[in-house]
């Protein structure tokens, strides 16, 4: 068996560790003579799995004793709306920062359920500085989205809220380096791109904003309800999180985020690099807001596009197709890709434009 180096923005590479592990217990967790997927979400084999999962996230993040952690579903596009269905309604209204199409996506989402201000507004090839931004001290929360994995600009500054809570939409770069997370009010992601497969999402939420829930909230979205039955007021994508725990486990084995951090800086060093040598392909993005997670870049000429990714295939490269909205490639490099893998691409990017250039 030969695997590829996979790219794909998400559902994303998994550690090989973990694949092979959920492998071996496909058919027998630990002597249970069940699979994960057949296990009842109440016996006791599951909830030593939910428990553990959970207490290795807490962990990895240092998240503190008053944030509840929930295990969820409907992806972080469901969070755009249970995220205002459970805040906003403390004053009506809340702050979005639009930086990219996937905050842009939460924002008008979360119009549907009270006043929605835009705090500032970014160009797409940058995050505006708070200098820049209007903050309504009188709203119930201000949403980011801390790596935009289409246009590939990331937060790497914590803002300033105030009293104001901080609510950041961390799907993609969510553990891929260490955060403060009191810094934050909520935090949410959907786990196919650094945690696991997709069908789970996380929400770390602070205690204080429970109890917020418009009426028309559905019970199974209230977050108060579902931190009461610590996530089992539905049944919850329990191989989802069965996947997410090894993934935890994997990344305390590499030396946790501190680890990591160094890890994807070097990855996303090597690229970068080679892309400000180039004058074959570029990058549009200001350097100081330059994702470490999803890099995208453009042939000088996009009539090669195809040759450029029938060529990535032939040598074990896939999922290097730009998103459909903007074109051009994009090479996502979230916690499982190795540094082999970049080095493989920089490789081949330099063969390429030295056949092509």
């Amino acid at each position: 068996m030969t695997r590829v180096f996979n790219f794909s923005s998400g559902p994303a590479a998994l550690p090989e560790p973990v694949l092979r592990q959920a492998a071996q217990e496909m058919l027998d967790w630990q002597g249970s003579g069940m699979s994960v997927m057949e296990m009842s979400h109440r016996g006791k084999e599951f909830m030593s799995i939910h428990a553990e999962a959970q207490a290795l996230l807490r962990e990895l993040l240092g998240i503190p004793a008053n944030y509840k952690v929930l295990f969820m579903q409907g992806g972080a596009i469901g969070e755009n709306a249970i995220v205002p269905m459970n805040l906003i309604g403390r004053t009506g209204q809340a702050d979005y920062v639009v930086t990219g199409d996937w905050s842009r996506k939460s924002m008008k989402e979360a119009q549907r359920y009270g006043k929605v201000l835009v705090a500032a507004t970014g160009d797409g090839s940058e995050i505006p500085p708070q200098s820049a931004w209007t903050l309504d001290p009188r709203s119930s929360y201000v949403h980011i989205c801390s790596n935009e994995t289409i246009g590939g600009v990331e937060f790497h500054w914590t803002p300033d809220t105030g009293a104001v809570p901080l609510v950041a939409d961390m799907s993609s770069n969510i553990l891929s380096r260490r955060i403060d997370v009191s810094r934050y009010g909520l935090i949410y992601g959907g786990a196919q791109k650094n945690m696991g497969p997709s069908g789970l999402t996380v929400v770390i939420v602070r205690d204080d904003l429970l109890g917020h829930a418009l009426a028309t909230t559905p019970s199974a979205f209230n977050y108060q309800i579902q931190a009461e039955n610590d996530s089992m007021f539905n049944t919850p994508p329990t191989y989802a999180i069965y996947i997410a725990g090894l993934v935890f486990k994997w990344l305390k084995a590499q030396g946790g985020l501190a680890a990591i951090e160094q890890h994807n800086a070097r990855k996303a060093a090597l690229l970068y690099d080679y892309l400000d040598r180039s004058s074959f392909y570029r990058n549009t993005v200001a350097r100081e807001d330059r994702s470490l997670m999803n890099v995208p870049f453009r042939l000088r000429d996009e009539a090669l596009d195809a040759s450029f990714l029938e060529g990535a295939q032939q040598r074990g490269m896939v999922q290097l197709k730009g998103h459909r909205s903007v074109g051009g490639m994009r090479a996502s490099i979230y916690n499982a890709m190795p540094l082999e893998g970049v080095q493989a691409l920089v490789a081949y990017m330099q063969e390429f434009e030295a056949r092509h250039g």
